[in-house]
């Protein structure tokens, strides 16, 4: 970990890193905080994202169940269960971060920043919504929910979900204020499940009704600070050629061009491993010093010490 000491590093953590209900979370984040702390203690200077996949969901859940029971509750947007999400996730990982650093004699501040991004009204991603999201409706509710002008989509057998928009992010709009904690050193959580996406609209913020991925914000977030590292956190230990075939090949290094290539072949898929490639591209074209690292919390520490997962360079 020698390398690592002073370093800016932003972290993105996976679903994993946080469960999928309220006590799977609060169990996983206690994890979580052990080596993100061994990251801090080594000299690192944090500013970690997370997922909120399961989070959002439940919360989008809860909140349709009460409007739907008690029609005199106002339905609440997925801005708003974002923002909820953002908060409840922060609240776990903020906790129990202090807690382990402080049983370990560090003070290190840590913060949680409500994060707003900022997307284009007219990305194509608003015409062709994909992101399911809540729970499965009958079609009765289906039916009111496209005459809201929402859009849901049949699983068979199982019922409706809603899908909303996953547009890409344009500006981290809380950026100078996450960028001044994170040059004072402190540990700074930050664009939740992606950020709040809005539309500025003249002097104000309109919400929308959409989820940015949290890998595409990872990517902006590491580019937007000149972070040394981007240390993105899956399920598996590596980026692999020919994932899930008998010829499966760990990739221990490579630069963006071979990344790019691999892109072209189709080697990674388009909701797991892909958007997490992407984003370490994203980076590296604004920072072409720094290094994108993907692997698994278990292995976080071990890979950037370089004996461990995958390192992209430009």
């Amino acid at each position: 970990m020698e390398d690592s000491k002073q370093k800016k590093l932003v972290v993105a953590l996976g679903h994993s890193a946080l469960g999928y209900d309220t006590n799977q979370q609060l169990e996983a984040v206690r994890k979580t905080a052990r080596f993100l702390a061994d990251l801090i203690e080594s000299g690192c200077q944090l500013t970690i994202t997370h997922s909120n996949g399961p989070q959002v969901s439940m919360i989008h859940k809860a909140m349709t169940e009460l409007h739907r029971i008690h029609i005199d509750y106002s339905a609440v947007p997925m801005c708003v269960c974002s923002a909820m999400s953002q908060g409840y996730a922060g609240y776990d990982i903020q906790n129990s971060l202090k807690a382990e650093l402080l049983s370990r004699g560090i003070s290190t501040p840590v913060a949680t920043i409500l994060t707003q991004v900022s997307v284009d009204p007219y990305d194509e991603a608003f015409y062709a919504p994909v992101k399911k999201i809540g729970r499965y409706m009958s079609r009765e509710d289906a039916e009111a929910e496209k005459k809201k002008g929402n859009y849901v989509t049949e699983e068979p057998g199982k019922g409706w979900l809603r899908v909303v928009a996953t547009p890409k992010p344009l500006e981290i709009l809380e950026i100078d204020t996450i960028r001044l904690l994170a040059d004072n050193g402190q540990a700074v959580i930050c664009c939740g499940g992606g950020g709040i996406p809005v539309i500025v609209q003249d002097h104000a913020l309109q919400g929308a009704s959409a989820v940015i991925e949290k890998d595409d914000i990872a990517g902006k977030l590491a580019a937007d600070l000149h972070a040394d590292r981007l240390l993105i956190l899956t399920s598996v230990p590596n980026v692999y050629l020919n994932f899930g075939k008998p010829n499966q090949k760990p990739i221990s290094s490579m630069n963006v061009e071979t990344a790019s290539s691999c892109i072209r072949e189709g080697q990674f898929g388009e909701t797991d491993m892909l958007p997490k490639i992407q984003a370490a591209i994203t980076y590296l074209a604004a920072n072409p010093a720094g290094e994108a690292i993907i692997t698994t919390a278990d292995e976080a520490v071990e890979a950037l010490a370089g004996r461990a997962g995958t390192v992209i360079t430009a």
